[in-house]
């Protein structure tokens, strides 16, 4: 190249630059924000996934854009996350969103209808049968756009400080449940009580209550409870799955460029995928700790898995004729679960079966 040219062109090329980089800053603006969870820093696993997912948002904007975390308590109570989001407190928040069933039941549906859906067909139907729209309809009332991110997997079903051998040990029996499902319990004559997580262990050791349930091995054994309630009972009815949501300020989502609308949409898909995971390895040997440290565990009777499946449905039905939410979801759930329920049937079921069959046999 003749020198001349090679002048021009570096000098073209300086100018290019010259250019690019604002252009670049101005699609990459520096914005910082804060999220409040409804989970304690010792669930490592439910706070943990907060962390990872503003630590993701960092990394995929070149530390551009941050958000810090904070844990239940050190901005607003656990169960006020909606609130604060809502009314612009902080810009997002990292919840359960059948926390906030008080203000409408439908929102139970986002976290997990009792004797509903298990994680993967929660998943799908808020991703592809429309179950994440309707959500969306319901927090836009609430000035609060909703996103999925990590799920529990199937929980349990509580610590129980005497058997539950009938549906007669339900009487009166004062128990930890959170979101939608106290509703249920009530109707078959227990007391619920939505306790937030680093409340509940408190209750439980001073009588306050006579069970409790929260996610599943793993975080119960961090929170302790085995040593004040030794039952452990199983399967948790009413969260088949545990879904979580990270729900966004609408007018500060709105403000946002759309390639960080979608930075924050795919961390927390990473972070379902991180939380999901980690759940499924740390329960298993967590749930053998727990029954070599004297825990006794428990299936539910079916006595009292039926009567609360139609007390469950007894209450949808009614709810669906009043409130035009809850109506559309469970309308919408009812229908992909039966076309779910078969194909896992035919597949997942068999299959899981075998394995757990031949388990015993290695």
């Amino acid at each position: 190249m003749k020198r001349r040219e090679f002048l021009t062109a570096t000098g073209a090329g300086l100018a290019a630059s010259t250019v690019a980089a604002p252009a670049i800053a101005q699609s990459m603006p520096e914005i910082k924000w804060r999220l409040t969870a409804s989970w304690p820093k010792s669930l490592d696993t439910l706070y943990g996934g907060c962390e990872f997912f503003c630590k993701r948002v960092a990394e995929m904007t070149d530390n551009r854009f941050q958000i810090q975390p904070f844990a239940a308590g050190e901005i607003v109570p656990g169960l006020q996350v909606l609130d604060a989001v809502q009314n612009g407190t902080v810009e997002m928040g990292n919840t359960a969103l059948y926390y906030y069933w008080g203000k409408n039941p439908a929102f139970t549906f986002g976290t997990s209808l009792p004797f509903g859906l298990n994680t993967r067909q929660h998943l799908s139907w808020m991703l592809f049968d429309g179950g994440m729209a309707m959500l969306n309809d319901l927090l836009g009332e609430y000035n609060c756009h909703g996103i999925p991110t990590g799920s529990t997997g199937a929980q349990m079903g509580g610590w129980f400080r005497k058997e539950i051998k009938s549906m007669e040990d339900f009487k009166g029996l004062k128990f930890r449940i959170g979101g939608f499902a106290g509703t249920i319990i009530a109707k078959v004559g227990g007391v619920p009580q939505q306790i937030a997580g680093g409340d509940i262990y408190p209750a439980l050791e001073k009588g306050t209550i006579d069970a409790a349930e929260w996610v599943g091995p793993y975080d119960d054994e961090k929170l302790g409870f085995a040593k004040v309630a030794k039952y452990y009972y199983y399967p948790g009815w009413w969260e088949g799955t545990g879904q979580g949501h990270n729900i966004v300020n609408i007018p500060k989502w709105n403000a946002l460029p759309k390639h960080y609308q979608a930075i924050l949409t795919s961390a927390s898909h990473d972070t379902f995928t991180w939380v999901t995971g980690k759940y499924d390895y740390v329960n298993p040997p967590a749930l053998k700790r727990l029954l070599a440290s004297g825990a006794v565990l428990r299936p539910f009777p079916q006595e009292v898995l039926e009567t609360c499946y139609k007390a469950a449905n007894e209450i949808y039905a009614d709810l669906s004729q009043t409130n035009k939410h809850f109506g559309k979801l469970h309308a919408s759930l009812a229908n992909y679960r039966g076309d779910s329920l078969m194909w896992m049937q035919v597949a997942e079921l068999s299959f899981d079966s075998f394995m757990m069959r031949m388990r015993t046999r290695v």
